[in-house]
């Protein structure tokens, strides 16, 4: 990305917000979204026919059932690259990743039926650094532990997908795909570099697994 492109994203700006739990995105990764509440049509609609952005932004509490939930300080800023019509009133659409971003204030709903709100990516332009931070984090490591945590959820993984893997990608789409609580999927957001996002994913699974080892003992 040029600096004029960066500096132009940098700035604080208005974006509509998507309020949605349990939803992780990161920079460069591809979210799909199926998105059919009216006001979130409505969102889409304005999203495609401005600048395409969305800011991706958990709840505070997924228990609160609200139609203005309190929303959680950092959000992922996003840019739908596809969207699908399906049906009435619906779309399929992917959301790229391209910064996180810090929610300035209180959202608005300015007169629509969703929410808007002033952000600031400027606490994160090294998300707009690919691959920024993999040197510090000991790839063989990582993917050994992942190995490990497959083979104890019982699940099936394309190592030879995983190998040819830039390390940034294969972190942060572990961390969109992982079954913690929403809770914890906004610590590895807010995770201040990738090597400490790496860290916290290792250290949920040694938890996950040094916790069924001890029933077994137990047993």
């Amino acid at each position: 990305m040029g600096s004029s492109k960066a500096d132009k994203l940098v700035a604080a700006k208005t974006v509509p917000l998507l309020p949605l739990d349990g939803a992780l995105l990161f920079p460069r990764a591809v979210l799909p979204l199926h998105i059919f509440e009216e006001r979130y049509v409505e969102l889409v609609d304005d999203a495609l026919s401005s600048n395409r952005l969305i800011g991706l932004i958990q709840p505070q509490n997924a228990d609160d059932e609200s139609e203005v939930p309190q929303l959680q300080s950092i959000g992922t800023l996003g840019r739908i690259t596809h969207f699908e019509e399906v049906g009435d009133e619906r779309y399929m659409i992917g959301l790229t990743g391209l910064c996180r971003f810090n929610l300035k204030g209180d959202s608005v709903l300015n007169n629509k039926p969703y929410r808007t709100g002033t952000i600031d990516t400027s606490p994160f332009k090294q998300d707009l650094i690919a691959g920024f931070g993999e040197n510090d984090i000991d790839r063989n490591r990582f993917v050994n532990l992942l190995r490990s945590y497959a083979e104890f959820a019982d699940f099936e993984l394309d190592w030879d997908e995983i190998n040819e893997a830039g390390l940034e990608d294969l972190i942060n789409t572990c961390s969109m795909a992982s079954p913690y609580a929403a809770r914890g999927r906004q610590a590895l957001l807010e995770a201040d570099t990738l090597a400490t996002r790496a860290e916290m994913l290792m250290a949920f699974a040694e938890i996950e697994m040094s916790r069924q080892d001890a029933n077994i003992t137990m047993q």
